[in-house]
């Protein structure tokens, strides 16, 4: 995919573009000191990580202010989420969430340079599991997360940081279903609809709400919605 073919993927104007432009720059800079993404996908950024992360967008409320972005590694999908979000006008906070500090201070860079850097985007380098007992936790309106954790665990770090009515959306692939059934097996409920991917066939984006420890148990899995 080509930068034009991105624009045209995400909707986005040329201002957002030289943005992401200045971002594709930094990543490739970066990645000679750290692995940020896979070494196989890196001449396939705009596709594979941008346009990836790009297509949650749609599903993000103009109305919610605080994102929280888990494991967010290259920036993968919050600080994505972030540079649209300030196309679109919006006022939403991300906190982008980053244990590796090499990781962290990528994010800070690029966030700097973009000037978003504590004007929507905040870089929490802390590990997801600690953040039950930090200021974020119950203000969260939604939690992004890719290529992270299992959904049994992603539903474990998400829960203490949503705000009652706030919502996770997770990019996930082939093994979605299986995840799903593993995390009713642990013992959450939720509603779950399902998003298929516009780039990978097996993947989907899963938007959950109405989350749920109901036990240690075997749970019934409610029906889920297709968005086809």
């Amino acid at each position: 995919m080509t930068p034009d073919a991105f624009q045209a993927f995400a909707g986005v104007s040329r201002e957002t573009l030289q943005d992401f432009a200045t971002y594709h720059a930094l990543l490739e800079k970066w990645q000679a000191k750290i692995n940020l993404v896979s070494p196989t996908t890196l001449d396939a950024i705009w596709e594979r990580h941008f346009a990836d992360s790009a297509q949650l967008f749609p599903l993000l409320d103009p109305g919610w202010t605080e994102i929280a972005d888990l494991g967010s590694g290259g920036g993968f999908p919050g600080l994505v989420l972030a540079i649209l979000a300030r196309g679109a006008g919006r006022a939403t906070r991300f906190h982008l969430v980053e244990s590796d500090g090499r990781k962290a201070a990528f994010l800070i860079e690029v966030a700097l340079s973009l000037k978003l850097l504590n004007h929507s985007v905040w870089v929490v380098a802390q590990r997801a599991e600690r953040l039950g007992a930090s200021p974020l936790a119950g203000t969260i309106d939604a939690v992004t997360a890719r290529a992270l954790a299992g959904l049994p665990d992603l539903l474990a770090h998400a829960a203490p940081l949503l705000r009652p009515g706030g919502c996770c959306l997770f990019l996930k692939g082939a093994r979605a279903d299986a995840e799903i059934q593993a995390a009713h097996d642990a013992g959450w409920s939720f509603r779950l609809a399902r998003h298929p991917s516009r780039l990978d066939g097996d993947g989907a984006i899963l938007a959950i709400d109405d989350l749920a420890r109901t036990g240690t148990g075997r749970a019934a899995v409610p029906q889920a919605i297709d968005r086809s």
